[in-house]
């Protein structure tokens, strides 16, 4: 099952299963103190639940009757670091000072775990992702997300976008927040997959492409199979000692790098794919100096 979070053509908005091309909206009325996506996400049974409010004569919408959101409330969005033997080549490509760093993190116990945005920095479908102005190399990094309870669990998946400075990161290691952390700095959606069954990495399928004045201008895929860290694993750690009440989005790295010499530009378009959950799209914005 896929839960999204959809906006009316009144301007409210409302919890709703996602079918191929048309959403279900869930009626929350029926259950005290469930009042968004967020509240299903970190009830005992969030498939159950999201089952039992939906009412079988709910007439479904078409996408064209909605504006389908990013599937978050309030939760934190948090990302991992060097867990694909691409990223961790990338990362000493970009940055010669601090490369034994991304060598020594690939290989460590503990994982390279940084915040990455509060939810009004989180772009849904279609809407904008943001290059810093003071960037003259970013990239996206599509990235396989693990949606997390408040204790932790892991309860769905959707796709992220952690859009990456890899200029700013490269001139100095402790410039890692602000190559990240900024305005319209991440995006997630289209939905989120529920965790109904085992998760088989092998079958999950990553792509990325990147088209430019309507020709695609980068592509490449990989699979989760090739990440070295299990998706329980970086949950364990970012809980650790860490209190998330609300729950987390886990993005959990990125195995697709465009070559050195890429930069995103304006007007540019990303999408992802991640199969069994679905194609997040974000054009591109850059304000000049």
């Amino acid at each position: 099952m896929k839960l999204c979070k959809i906006r009316l053509v009144d301007g409210s908005m409302r919890v709703a299963v996602m079918h191929d091309a048309e959403v279900q909206p869930l009626d929350l009325t029926q259950i005290n103190n469930c009042h968004s996506l967020m509240d299903i996400l970190n009830s005992a049974d969030p498939a159950g639940l999201a089952r039992f409010l939906l009412k079988p004569d709910t007439r479904p919408l078409s996408l064209s009757e909605v504006t389908v959101l990013a599937p978050l409330d309030l939760q934190e969005v948090w990302a991992a670091g060097v867990t694909y033997k691409r990223s961790q080549i990338a990362r000493m490509e970009e940055s010669e000072s601090a490369a034994s760093n991304y060598d020594k993190v690939y290989t460590a116990d503990r994982p390279e775990l940084f915040f990455k945005a509060t939810p009004s920095r989180v772009a849904g479908p279609g809407q904008a992702l943001r290059v810093r102005c003071d960037s003259s190399w970013s990239v996206p990094e599509p990235e396989f997300t693990l949606v997390l309870n408040r204790h932790g669990q892991i309860v769905g998946y959707t796709i992220g976008n952690d859009m990456s400075a890899r200029d700013i990161e490269g001139e100095n290691p402790l410039y890692l927040p602000q190559a990240k952390l900024y305005r319209q700095c991440a995006g997630l959606g289209p939905c989120i997959l529920l965790a109904e069954a085992p998760l088989e990495p092998e079958t999950v399928d990553i792509s990325l492409e990147i088209c430019r004045s309507g020709a695609s201008v980068f592509s490449g895929t990989t699979k989760l199979s090739q990440m070295k860290r299990t998706p329980e694993e970086l949950a364990g750690w970012l809980f650790r000692e860490n209190d998330l009440p609300d729950g987390a989005f886990l993005m959990t790295g990125t195995g697709i790098v465009p070559d050195d010499n890429f930069t995103l530009q304006h007007g540019d378009e990303v999408s992802i794919s991640i199969s069994g959950i679905g194609t997040l799209t974000n054009p591109i914005v850059k304000d000049t100096l």
